[in-house]
């Protein structure tokens, strides 16, 4: 993990907890919060919390339901993890339905492995956007008097958390991480990040909260998603040429058909294998910015673009710093083994390299490690979780044939999602309106925004397509309007082209 190119330390994540540790960094605007309560909350904890509510006249109808509180609680209020399992079933945390269900957490059951660190440094490059964000989350909520406040319009679950947290209190810490990286790395997509939940936000007095909460945490994890996959293509370029000013023509073909034997498919599951392939260059080059910046800072902070210059330069391979490092490395190992890997096997992977290029041997024995293959599965599970693999929001599905390996896709919800945005259109004056779209035009906008190929008739790189490749994004296109009519959006009112529109749910 290297916090200035991407701050998650790459493992399996639930969106549903990433969402409350990114309220907690909101909330303490980065700064890390302990709770005064140390114990374990359970789900007879939280029972007695609420009986207690009943006690001071607060709630009604506690003591005589308790069985009903209890479905309560697990169904509508908590995130449990080996739900149902009696024996290994606890509380993670609430649903993150309000800015505060944070106060109901049990930490080590809630890890987000950094992923909210780096949705807080995207958001943070906007303060307008996440000052929006954080006012919309605290809704029925006084900060200045910590109290309810009883005249805001809330749903029952989420006066519900307000009461279960409104006596739970926090203990702030000093911020000494966030504040050293102003800017995430990918600038443009923290910038695309925020003009979606600034879309998202016009919707907050439209949207039910738990559908709005559904939007976001599908935002969240689409935009992780598309983050991590252009840092995969683009790193490996922007340490060959020693500059992050390179050129961004990633894309991604997405199946819209369902059909795992469709020509489409065949060009959706080459994109990512083709992604898939490329995990070890990008593995490659942190490890390679990773050593020269370590090695820089004994004499001051080196930074991402310091480091790819003096990569590009090629004086950093001969430095004798990595030449140590491989020595201890070497005496670390024991001189002959039949089981584990010894200093023979180090010199076998080693023969073929240059006599000097230290740095080259030092990043091909750390690939060739156990830490290179933790890695590599571990940034598989990442992209599996943040991309809703095979749930209605994916952008990524397979089945569990080796025929049919992992493909783009753009699920139904997270399709509702984004047209949600994209019926939107900025005015002059900085204001939005919902408007209609063809259909032709909600693909390309999908492709210009997010790099998603749904119609690649216009894409240079099928130029030279044959007639089965055209009918085969015919046939794409067809599948994407019968999913906006599954979700409400398209109905066909002619045959004529210029009726068939997209139309907005919400006028604005």
């Amino acid at each position: 993990m290297n916090k200035d190119i991407f701050y998650v330390d790459v493992k399996l994540v639930s969106l549903d907890r990433v969402l409350t540790n990114l309220y907690i960094k909101m909330y303490a605007h980065g700064a890390p919060i302990n709770m005064m309560y140390r114990d374990e909350y359970t789900i007879d904890r939280l029972k007695q919390n609420i009986l207690a509510l009943e006690n001071r006249e607060q709630i009604k109808g506690a003591a005589e339901n308790i069985d009903g509180v209890d479905d309560w609680l697990r169904s509508s209020l908590l995130e449990l993890v080996n739900r149902g399992n009696v024996v290994k079933e606890h509380v993670s945390t609430l649903k993150p339905l309000h800015l505060l269900s944070f106060r109901v957490l049990n930490k080590k059951f809630c890890r987000d492995y950094r992923a909210a660190d780096q949705l807080y440094l995207m958001l943070h490059a906007n303060p307008e956007v996440m000052n929006g964000l954080e006012k919309y989350l605290s809704k029925g909520w006084d900060r200045s008097t910590n109290g309810i406040v009883d005249n805001e319009d809330l749903d029952i679950d989420t006066a519900g958390i307000l009461y279960l947290t409104k006596d739970l209190k926090e203990i702030r810490g000093i911020n000494r991480e966030t504040i050293n990286i102003p800017q995430p790395f990918l600038t443009k997509q923290a910038e695309l990040f925020n003009e979606d939940i600034k879309r998202l936000l016009i919707y907050k007095d439209k949207l039910p909260r738990s559908v709005f909460i559904d939007y976001l945490r599908i935002l969240c994890g689409f935009h992780l998603s598309l983050y991590i996959m252009k840092l995969i293509y683009l790193l490996p370029k922007m340490v060959e040429t020693g500059s992050r000013d390179v050129n961004d023509d990633w894309s991604m073909v997405v199946d819209m058909t369902d059909d795992l034997d469709s020509v489409v498919s065949q060009y959706a599951c080459k994109d990512v294998e083709k992604m898939e392939n490329s995990y070890w260059r990008y593995i490659r080059s942190t490890y390679m910015i990773d050593l020269v910046q370590k090695r820089h800072s004994l004499n001051g902070y080196c930074s991402v673009e310091e480091a790819m210059e003096l990569i590009k330069e090629g004086t950093e391979k001969e430095h004798e710093y990595y030449n140590m490092e491989l020595l201890q490395i070497r005496n670390n190992l024991e001189p002959e083994s039949d089981r584990d890997f010894d200093q023979n096997d180090f010199k076998e992977l080693l023969q073929y390299f240059p006599e000097k290029d230290y740095l080259g041997m030092l990043v091909h024995i750390m690939e060739n490690s156990n830490l290179g293959s933790y890695q590599y599965r571990y940034l598989k599970e990442f992209i599996d979780s943040v991309s809703m693999k095979n749930s209605p929001s994916m952008l990524l599905a397979d089945s569990r044939s080796k025929r049919h390996p992992r493909r783009g896709v753009i699920g139904s919800k997270l399709l509702e999602t984004l047209v949600q945005l994209l019926v939107l259109k900025e005015k002059e004056d900085g204001s939005y309106e919902s408007c209609s779209l063809s259909i032709d035009d909600l693909a390309t906008a999908i492709r210009q925004r997010y790099g998603l190929i749904i119609n690649g008739a216009d894409e240079p790189r099928f130029a030279d397509m044959d007639v089965e490749t055209n009918a085969a994004f015919s046939k794409n296109m067809e599948a994407l309007k019968n999913k906006l009519r599954q979700i409400g959006f398209y109905t066909d009112m002619s045959d004529a082209c210029i009726l068939q529109k997209i139309r907005p749910r919400y006028k604005l």
